[in-house]
């Protein structure tokens, strides 16, 4: 029964994704078009993700460690465990910011074609397809767009493991353009939203959204461990707490 629900779940999460991007098609078509419309294509971007959100019964409760000035710029790192990551991410990130996501993501119907336009994809698999990546997302932060990389480099296969290593990628843009790190911490979207055939319901989803981090003169090594073990311990309190 549970797995029947959630594959229905699913379903419903499929149709709402169909429906809200084509009530949105004219607006994200037309702000798409160009890099310098960016800003106002990733306000659309926000409502269509609260329009999924809320379509699928999914109550948000984040808690903030400091407030957050959207006026800036930020590197966001997040915890990778499910398909809401991204939608959690567009509704909690006011400052316009670009998506690094798997190229597999560009030949989904529809989605996929305005994924492609927004975002920057990466072939996991080519070396060559990950230095372009950086290329390009060193261009983005120059003109002024943060950026969001989930540094584990994918959703771990294994769901007993609460967070696989992270690769330096992002933390290494960080200090080069220097913008501050904007860690979160999703510590329920795998359960509430796994892979198609492993379940899935509505109810609370928790965020928490760390005090921004400095990268000025900071060593991307060391970044990477501070922002890992303070996103392993946030998982762990929460998991104390369930």
């Amino acid at each position: 029964m549970k797995r029947a629900f959630g594959i229905i779940y699913h379903i419903w999460y499929y149709a709402l994704m169909l429906v809200s991007i084509l009530g949105l098609f004219p607006w994200l078509l037309w702000y798409s078009r160009r890099v310098e419309q960016f800003p106002r294509f990733y306000r659309f971007g926000r409502l269509w993700s609260a329009w999924i959100l809320n379509g699928m019964g999914l109550i948000r409760k984040v808690r903030y460690e400091a407030r957050i000035d959207w006026s800036r710029t930020y590197m966001v790192v997040a915890n990778h465990s499910s398909e809401l990551d991204v939608m959690y991410c567009y509704r909690l990130v006011k400052s316009p910011t670009v998506f690094i996501g798997k190229a597999e993501l560009a030949k989904l119907p529809l989605f996929g074609f305005f994924f492609k336009r927004s975002s920057i994809t990466v072939d996991r698999n080519s070396i060559a397809s990950k230095r372009q990546v950086l290329e390009k997302a060193r261009r983005r932060l120059a003109r002024g767009s943060g950026m969001c990389i989930y540094p584990e480099g994918g959703i771990p296969k294994d769901p007993r493991v609460r967070l696989a290593p992270f690769k330096n990628g992002a933390f290494q843009l960080a200090v080069e353009a220097g913008v501050p790190i904007l860690p979160i911490t999703f510590p329920d979207n795998r359960r509430h939203f796994p892979d198609f055939t492993q379940g899935g319901f509505p109810g609370r989803i928790r965020a928490t959204v760390h005090a921004p981090i400095e990268t000025a003169g900071a060593d991307p090594d060391a970044l990477n461990a501070q922002v890992y073990a303070l996103i392993l311990a946030e998982l762990n309190r929460y998991a104390a707490e369930s």
